[in-house]
């Protein structure tokens, strides 16, 4: 008979939203989740077993923590791999694998892995500087180290935009005609076995390069629908990755489908699982890292998530308004973060919305998103 030890030590490299949502999850099954993190004020600080306040870009800090765990895995990919790679060879069981976390961190390794393995993205070449930038427009740029949450990304779409270029190692893209930005989850057991959820349709703040909006079932055809999955499950198998992973995908006008990022984590692209699917993306990475089955991945509802981010003009202790108009809407999913402090574009929190139709979730989505506003 196997049995379920439910005093393993999990340990997150990260403390955020995501280890919140995580830890939310992890309270069903009575698990001893410890979290390091640099920020004394984080989500996570009050939910976890043990809250180490350090940094998990430090070899000393990781170390020092992963010692006292038997799996580590994360909520952000920023992280120092030298340390999860000695803690690998100590029997530390780390999941997403650190080769992974090295190659995500890394958009220049990322891409040539796609194309040494016959996986679809856009073309692209590497460049150390901008001086090697052929001027052929528009094009995107993409810093091989150190984006996150949109930044680090530039069209430039002629000669005068070269200007404004990163001075640092860079993935040059060919800027792709774009139908619909979508993203697949996908997980992986230590068994081998993979699951993914239904494909979502993102709309994207065009000044943050934020996720602003998005939707699940997606509008693309069934056939784009199929060919995403099939190219997501196909990539994780390559990687041989344990865990969640989230794949970010365009949908071009001549109808490919391209490899844009990778997320090894949950992400996002997911958060709508929580309340619109039989299996969260939360509980999924947990079953994935503990070798469990896979939960059940399908919709039990249509369902729309917006972004809370913080208004371009505040910074300050957080205030929200328009909450009560948003409950009162009904089927409205309000989850805040626990960040004290606002500023542009930071991530607040989320709403998700489920109805009978993706059409009308996504029309009570527009709605409450003009009217829940994060202010200081």
């Amino acid at each position: 008979m196997n049995t379920f030890n439910p005093n393993i030590v999990i340990g997150v490299l990260g403390g955020g939203q995501l280890g919140k949502m995580l830890l939310q999850k992890a309270a069903d099954y009575n698990l001893s989740i410890h979290v390091l993190d640099p920020d004394e004020s984080a989500p996570c600080r009050y939910m976890c077993k043990t809250f180490e306040h350090g940094d998990f870009r430090d070899y000393q800090a990781v170390m020092a923590f992963g010692n006292d765990c038997d799996i580590i895995t994360i909520e952000i990919e920023h992280v120092n791999i030298e340390a999860l790679y000695e803690l690998e060879k100590l029997g530390k069981r780390v999941y997403p694998q650190p080769h992974i976390l090295e190659m995500v961190q890394d958009k220049g390794l990322q891409k040539e892995f796609y194309q040494k393995n016959n996986l679809p993205t856009a073309p692209f070449y590497l460049v150390d500087k901008p001086e090697q930038i052929k001027p052929e427009f528009p094009f995107v740029q993409k810093l091989r180290k150190g984006g996150y949450d949109g930044k680090g990304v530039l069209v430039v779409k002629d000669a005068d935009g070269m200007s404004k270029m990163f001075q640092a190692p860079s993935v040059i893209e060919s800027k792709v005609a774009i139908a619909a930005e979508i993203a697949v989850i996908t997980a992986r057991n230590n068994s081998g076995e993979i699951k993914s959820y239904p494909v979502v349709e993102m709309q994207f703040n065009a000044e943050a390069n934020l996720v602003e909006l998005l939707f699940s079932p997606s509008k693309t055809s069934a056939s784009i629908q199929h060919k995403a999955i099939s190219i997501a499950e196909d990539l994780i198998n390559k990687l041989n990755m344990v865990g969640l992973l989230a794949v970010e995908m365009f949908v071009t006008k001549e109808g490919q489908v391209l490899i844009n990022e990778i997320a090894p984590r949950p992400h996002n692209s997911g958060h709508h699982t929580i309340e619109a699917n039989h299996t969260s993306q939360f509980e999924q990475h947990l079953r994935a890292i503990l070798n469990l089955p896979l939960g059940n991945t399908a919709s039990v509802l249509p369902a729309a998530m917006i972004n809370l981010l913080g208004d371009k003009d505040s910074n300050g202790k957080a205030i929200y308004s328009g909450v009560q108009e948003a409950l009162n809407a009904g089927d409205v999913h309000i989850h805040l973060y626990g960040k004290k402090i606002t500023k542009p574009f930071r991530k607040m929190g989320h709403v998700t919305v489920t109805a009978a139709t993706v059409d009308e979730a996504i029309v009570k989505a527009q709605k409450i998103q003009s009217q829940l506003k994060v202010i200081s």
